[in-house]
């Protein structure tokens, strides 16, 4: 009786502990939708493997000496090239950064620098920005002149034939996107993805923000949103982007993928968080990138095209060996190793912008390769070497 007793107090400590974790990580906000799951990839061969690196890319991070910002930018131009001129897609394409630049930390001469990367097709420059109590009209005014420096200055940013108006990409600094920190800071719009639409802005990019509090709901999914601008977060759910039925709502939110990783335990007892995170702490190995991928993100109706978006935070010195040195390369490795064979996998290296091309044209109908759709809507930006 009294060993019944001990076990079933172990239990409950057990799970009290697990309780706690699953509150302190904000788990309970999506793991409903985790335990529904998306459909993993599809019977259907090959497997298209869109790899999309999006970066929050601050050089002005923990507010260093100029000179230290330089070294940052410096470096990535120096060694980035390096890393992936070994690397190509099945299109022959080297690894692609997109590079979201804050617009609180312009400097002319860091963006030069990276539009020499874009020049050699290996990224491309897309909007983030940090802001608190703010309001519609001081975000817009943000965005506009920034929009205005990236394009006219900088060769940025593709044009939305639509409009004939530059074109954007969006990452949300702090993860506080349509304001959704439970305290209001570090935004303080509520009709952010309505400005964000109006503005220009494609697609938002910033998800999965776990194990913050601002991690929606809704998982693993291409979807569209609709703002109340009256309320935050306003992005929890929305309608999944469909093959065949028309944009909905204000903005596409691409997310990357989000679960558990069971090869990587707190306490050696409870999985930790995949969010698709590359930093020291967090290295990418072969087990991650195979948890990327089966997360199985895809418009709805096409499965056979996988879009595994993953970031980081590339100007911290601390990261800056994985994500410029061997963990990176051997990531890349066995991406074109095991999902590049032709025959069940085929791997295409792609921008943010190209992703969300593929995406439309996946709504649209479109099918087979999605190599053909890197520049379906939105075409190359002025920067971007041509082909």
């Amino acid at each position: 009786m009294l060993i019944i007793i001990l076990l079933s107090a172990a239990i409950v400590g057990v799970l009290l502990v697990i309780y706690r974790e699953i509150r302190r990580k904000n788990v309970d906000i999506w793991l409903e939708s985790w335990f529904k799951g998306n459909s993993s990839v599809s019977g259907v061969k090959p497997i298209h493997v869109l790899f999309c690196y999006v970066d929050h890319y601050e050089p002005q991070w923990g507010r260093p000496e100029r000179a230290q910002e330089d070294q940052r930018v410096d470096r990535w131009c120096s060694e980035y090239p390096r890393l992936v001129e070994k690397h190509w897609d099945a299109d022959g394409r080297h690894p692609i950064h997109s590079f979201f630049y804050p617009e609180e930390e312009y400097r002319k001469e860091h963006l030069d620098k990276l539009s020499l990367l874009c020049q050699k097709g290996l990224g491309e420059i897309e909007i983030h920005l940090h802001h608190d109590n703010d309001t519609d009209e001081g975000f817009r005014e943000k965005l506009k002149s920034f929009i205005d420096i990236l394009h006219n200055d900088h060769g940025a940013l593709s044009v939305d034939p639509a409009t004939g108006l530059p074109s954007f990409a969006f990452i949300h600094g702090d993860w506080a996107l349509d304001n959704s920190r439970r305290d209001g800071r570090m935004c303080g719009v509520n009709n952010e993805l309505i400005v964000l639409h109006e503005m220009g802005c494609y697609a938002d990019f910033t998800l999965p923000s776990a194990p913050s509090e601002t991690q929606t709901k809704q998982i693993n999914s291409i979807y569209y949103a609709a703002d109340d601008p009256k309320l935050p977060k306003s992005h929890d759910t929305g309608v999944e982007v469909e093959v065949g039925v028309e944009s909905s709502g204000d903005l596409m939110l691409i997310q990357g993928p989000l679960t558990f990783n069971c090869h990587s335990r707190k306490w050696g007892l409870i999985p930790r968080i995949e969010n698709g995170d590359l930093r020291r702490s967090m290295p990418p190995t072969a087990h991650r990138v195979d948890l990327w991928v089966n997360c199985g993100i895809h418009v709805k109706g096409r499965p056979e095209w996988v879009f595994v978006k993953i970031h980081t935070h590339g100007t911290q010195e601390i990261d800056m060996p994985v994500l410029l040195g061997k963990e990176s390369d051997d990531m890349f490795n066995h991406l074109e190793k095991k999902y590049n064979d032709g025959t069940n996998y085929v791997l295409h290296y792609v921008s943010a912008r190209e992703m969300y091309n593929i995406a439309k044209a996946a709504e649209a109908g479109k099918s087979g390769n999605p190599n053909d759709f890197r520049d379906y809507l939105l075409s190359r930006p002025n920067n971007l070497a041509s082909e």
